[in-house]
């Protein structure tokens, strides 16, 4: 039996103290406390008292309002569809007076009531419950909270049997922290259906976000009808084939010759606004300019600088160089494009794009160079911020306002644009400063196309590695002073389809991660506690397998960590998030059953071992452990490369080895460079083979080294026995480990030195010609 004991929310000023407690099998005299009930709400409200009993659905069960409510009842029939789907439960809808009736769900309207437009209050007794909110998007969202009350059954889109139609008895007050709670959804590189979209919706709306940013145009396709320029779709919409695999992974890279396509029709989008606005989401739709344009000048080359150029819709990932150029003739298309969008799209806000907009372009063209000296411009930077500035007054005249990536504040930010932070938060923290809006949507953390759990065994993604825990610990305040912080609007995450041509593989990526961004834009600012929110993550994915999302699962998942104890000796650190299922492991190669060694503590290997466990919930684990002579032992960098180092971590000598050219994070590199360590094995020990591993990833401009110099010596000083080897390799092909053997068979030697040489320069043909290349190692094994 759990017993949870919550307290509620204390606001003091500005801050917010939580508290909640969990207790085993008894309760605590003095405070309010609910037996055999559970809390699993997600977001959690913003104030919150548990208590004792319950209200029971039954067949005699009403939903009532009064007259006054009426502008309720939409909510009120919503909350009966979807318990009745479930239960059978005919709940009734009465329109009366009955302020004690009991066995009722009321849905009151308090326009008086102050916790602004979204905010709620709900309460839960033995008696009744009551749902009070001052408008119909507060009751919207307290009707989620509502249905999270119930079984998780209740999300069943069809009748479940021998359930209790029960909720724990409660009292709520709650409101979001920030009024801008987003998700962006990338349909450019690949296009994603209208059934898709509604559901993407939906599944924000059931989590209380309340902005869909909709990436309608980029270099890799157009996909919104516009009527007066009918070739954005006929041409725009269409690129003749994808790269394949990860954009790093094939030199040269390799396409599958597949045209892709796709487009909403206005018809369409209609649609799609409408259905939105049901459920309290405002869609800001994008059009990105100057740069992403390849798929606009594809369909009308005369927008571009270069008028002898052929344009394509882009067919690779990546910045393309093909951008808008600031004519008179551009100002007018865009204008006219951006009048249909107003028309479809009733935000505020129209997203305007502005990020990584190359200026190559502009810096060969006459036209941009004479413009840059007429308007008495700086530079490209300033020519971009002359063009943000002239699609601000348009857009602003319309009783619209803009948003931009962060790259608008370059060369002078737009006088009333709001600004996406992306690259980091220093561009939130800056935009706010000099009092602009900010939604703070940084890579670091609210990037959700990167990985979430160990990329080598994971689909492929762009890269990069954002676990659920990175994700939900962001803070949006951080590093924000006190004056400027009233400009954070809220957050957003982000999802890129580069690597996701299916709804399946973005929700994937999507959930649950988007809970976490979800419940940080709701709950009042203060201390959180990941643990409490995994174990109630738990349920919303229950919720979550009724709407059949192909959400990830490695929240479940068992990872690997490694450290050393007093005397040397590796030890293996497990972890799980999942605290309620139990683990157990096998260093014998047998597969784990509840029968092997329960996991406590850290395990201690003296020999090369693969380490399998599994829990209690059904995650399964498996990986070696290299035991060496160089295992956890220093090292020291001729020149210490300025990437993958972490002197916390040594990652050459951890016993790790390398699964997968995918995670960069496994990698210590240097560019330009020559790559040497020296490893201090602590006494003069045998030495009869040197392992080092190498990666090749010739599109990143990571190249094997052109020789390897592996050295051994008694005093540091002079490495005698060395062997030098050239690395011979194919240019060609997929990304690659490739290791290098030095094979000593009897020398002694306290120190081991490697020396991997530079190849310099990348040859020509490569994308990156003549730019100096970087060369990366894994473990060194000392045998």
């Amino acid at each position: 039996m759990k017993t949870r004991l919550l307290f509620l929310s204390l606001r003091a000023e500005a801050q917010v103290i939580r508290y909640w407690l969990f207790v085993i099998g008894f309760g605590v005299g003095g405070f309010a406390y609910a037996q055999d009930n559970t809390y699993n709400l997600v977001p959690f409200p913003a104030q919150f008292m548990g208590q004792n009993g319950q209200f029971s659905l039954n067949a005699q069960t009403q939903i009532i309002l009064t007259a006054k409510d009426v502008a309720l009842k939409p909510i009120a029939q919503s909350l009966g569809s979807a318990i009745k789907a479930a239960s059978k439960l005919p709940l009734p809808i009465a329109v009366k007076a009955a302020p004690n009736a009991k066995n009722v769900i009321h849905v009151r309207q308090n326009k008086a009531l102050p916790l602004g437009a979204e905010g709620y209050k709900l309460s839960v007794n033995a008696d009744r419950v009551i749902l009070e909110s001052a408008t119909p998007q507060g009751a919207f969202y307290g009707m989620q909270t509502l249905l999270q009350l119930l079984p998780v059954q209740v999300f069943s889109p069809t009748p479940v049997e021998n359930i209790k139609w029960t909720m724990p008895a409660c009292e709520i007050q709650d409101k979001p922290r920030f009024g801008y709670r987003g998700l962006m959804l990338d349909v450019s590189r690949h296009f994603m259906p209208v059934s898709f979209v509604k559901k993407y919706i939906d599944l924000m709306a059931f989590h209380k976000m309340n902005t869909f940013h909709w990436h309608l145009t980029d270099d890799q396709g157009w996909r919104i009808e516009i009527k007066k320029y009918p070739k954005l779709t006929q041409i725009g919409s269409k690129r003749k084939q994808s790269p394949v695999g990860n954009y790093f992974e094939n030199y040269p890279q390799q396409f599958d010759g597949k045209e892709h396509g796709g487009f909403y029709t206005q018809a369409d989008i209609k649609d799609i606004v409408k259905y939105a606005q049901a459920k309290y989401v405002t869609i800001i739709p994008e059009i990105e300019m100057p740069g992403h344009a390849g798929a606009a000048l594809a369909a009308y080359p005369e927008l571009g600088c270069e008028s002898a150029k052929v344009y394509e819709v882009f067919t690779n990932w990546g910045v393309n160089t093909d951008v808008f150029c600031p004519n008179e003739k551009t100002f007018t298309f865009l204008q006219d494009v951006l009048t249909e969008v107003f028309a479809l799209f009733p935000s505020k806000y129209v997203h305007i794009g502005g990020d990584e907009c190359p200026k190559d372009a502009w810096k060969q063209s006459a036209f941009c160079q004479d413009l840059i000296k007429k308007q008495k411009l700086k530079d490209e930077h300033e020519l971009q911020s002359y063009f943000i500035k002239r699609i601000e007054k348009f857009v602003n005249s319309k009783g619209r306002a803009i948003i931009g990536w962060d790259e608008i504040l370059e060369g002078g930010l737009a006088p009333n644009a709001t600004v996406m932070s992306w690259r980091g938060t220093s561009g939130g923290i800056e935009a706010a400063k000099q009092k602009h809006n900010v939604v703070m949507t940084p890579t670091t953390y609210y990037y959700l196309d990167y990985y979430q759990a160990n990329p080598a065994k994971e689909p492929l993604a762009i890269g990069g590695y954002l676990p659920i825990e990175k994700v939900y610990g962001y803070d949006p305040a951080d590093g924000f002073d006190a004056a400027s912080q009233k400009y954070i609007l809220g957050v957003q995450g982000n999802i890129w389809t580069e690597y996701l041509n299916t709804p399946e593989k973005v929700e994937y990526m999507v959930y649950p991660r988007a809970i976490a961004i979800a419940e940080t834009a709701w709950m009042p600012a203060g201390p959180k506690n990941f643990v409490d929110f995994a174990s109630r993550l738990k349920d919303q994915l229950k919720r979550l397998d009724y709407t059949k999302t192909n959400y990830s699962k490695r929240i479940l998942d068992i990872t690997a960590s490694t450290q050393f104890n007093d005397q040397g000796q590796l030890q293996v650190r497990l972890e799980k998030l999942d605290n309620d299922s139990k683990m157990y492991y096998t260093l014998d190669g047998k597969t784990p059953t509840t029968a092997s060694t329960e996991y406590f503590t850290p395990i201690t290997l003296t020999k090369t071992t693969t380490v399998k466990a599994m829990t209690t919930a059904g995650t399964q684990f498996e990986e070696t452990f290299f035991i060496h002579r160089a295992k956890g032992k220093p090292y020291t960098y001729a020149q210490k490369p300025a990437d993958g180092v972490d002197d916390n971590v040594k990652k050459l000598t951890d016993g790790q080895i390398a699964q997968s050219p995918r995670n960069a994070n496994e990698w210590v590199g240097i560019r330009e460079k020559d790559l040497e360590i020296t490893i201090d094995l602590g006494e003069v020990r045998p030495v009869t083979k040197v392992t080092a591993n190498f990666l090749k990833s010739i599109m990143a401009g990571t190249f094997p080294p052109s020789s390897v110099e592996i050295g051994l010596s008694r005093d540091g000083e002079s490495f005698k026995d060395a062997i030098a080897q050239p690395v011979t390799y194919q240019l060609d092909g997929p990304w690659e480990i490739m290791p290098v053997v030095a094979d000593f068979k009897t020398a002694r030697a306290r120190y081991v030195r490697v020396k991997a040489k530079n190849p310099g320069p990348a040859p020509a043909g490569h994308p990156a010609a003549g730019k100096p290349t970087r060369v990366a190692m894994d473990e060194v094994v000392v045998d």
